[in-house]
């Protein structure tokens, strides 16, 4: 795309920026406008739904101390210069969520906590009633050899336990880092803070790439609206997000290549491998519901 087309492109949004305020604070607006875009992140991101905090407007907008340990914690799943889809932008009262990828590990469905549940060995009837024996017995003899029996239960159980905590252990390491894996798939997001309620002038379009614009390459997405079907480049591609169904995957991104199943807790999840011309999509589902996706380069 040459330069005096993304000029062109990016006239058109500071005019529809300065438009009745009516008509470009909305949700759905702001949806329309950047999901299922592309931009380019400037600085690393954490692999969680934390995010990026950003305080638009103030003397310091990132606090880069928290922003370095949420990176040391949680891992770098965006990098500068990554090109990324937005899947996601959520108003709420005092906050615009602009999700990157997926939007983090940690939404909905996504088992965060590496913890395994270790069973204790329980009293076996013969313990119990030989607790008890031992207690009644007044022969000496009687008593030590019912609590050399008692003593070995007790120990075969302490055995018990300790295999159970060792295979837990290993368990709870391949977890959390399978997890680690995943926090660098699911993406990240910005989250824009404001004092005590979003202003009119951050929902639009423009008012969220000013805030931005210091974290945010978006030119990738100025020239795709500018270069997309319709007047001036109205027109936008179906958006990929999570909530949809498998059935409106399987629309937007044809059939999937491979499919497989696999169990995280009492959920049953769904795992589809799609390829398109310029991208690969791993979607996973729970009950036929879109929960998160990430996506690569073919």
């Amino acid at each position: 795309m040459s330069s005096i087309h993304l000029r062109h492109a990016l006239g058109l949004l500071i005019l529809a920026a300065t438009a009745p305020p009516a008509l470009a604070q909305s949700e759905d607006r702001l949806r329309a406008f950047f999901e299922g875009k592309s931009v380019r992140v400037k600085m690393e991101m954490p692999g969680t739904e934390d995010g990026v905090d950003v305080y638009p407007g103030t003397a310091q907008p990132i606090d880069f101390h928290k922003h370095a340990s949420r990176l040391k914690r949680f891992g770098t799943a965006l990098r500068r210069g990554d090109e990324v889809l937005v899947t996601k932008l959520k108003v709420k009262k005092d906050l615009i969520e602009f999700q990157l990828g997926g939007g983090g590990y940690g939404t909905f469905g996504d088992d965060a906590s590496p913890t395994i549940f270790v069973p204790v060995a329980s009293k076996t009837e013969r313990e119990k009633n030989l607790e008890k024996e031992v207690e009644k017995t007044t022969d000496p003899a009687q008593r030590r050899r019912l609590r050399e029996e008692l003593d070995a239960l007790k120990k075969g159980r302490e055995r018990e336990d300790a295999r159970n905590e060792a295979e837990a252990t290993q368990a709870e390491q391949a977890k959390e880092a399978n997890i680690r894996r995943r926090r660098l798939d699911g993406g990240s997001r910005f989250n824009l803070r404001y004092n005590p309620v979003v202003p009119d002038e951050a929902l639009t379009p423009d008012g969220v790439m000013r805030a931005l614009s210091e974290y945010v390459d978006f030119s990738p997405l100025l020239a795709e609206r500018a270069d997309g079907p319709g007047p001036q480049g109205e027109g936008r591609r179906e958006e990929l997000r999570k909530g949809l169904t498998a059935q409106e995957v399987d629309a937007l991104l044809g059939r999937p290549e491979a499919i497989s199943q696999r169990a995280e807790g009492t959920l049953q999840v769904s795992t589809s491998m799609y390829r398109t011309r310029d991208r690969r999509v791993t979607a996973e589902f729970v009950e036929g519901v879109l929960i998160r996706f990430t996506i690569t380069s073919p």
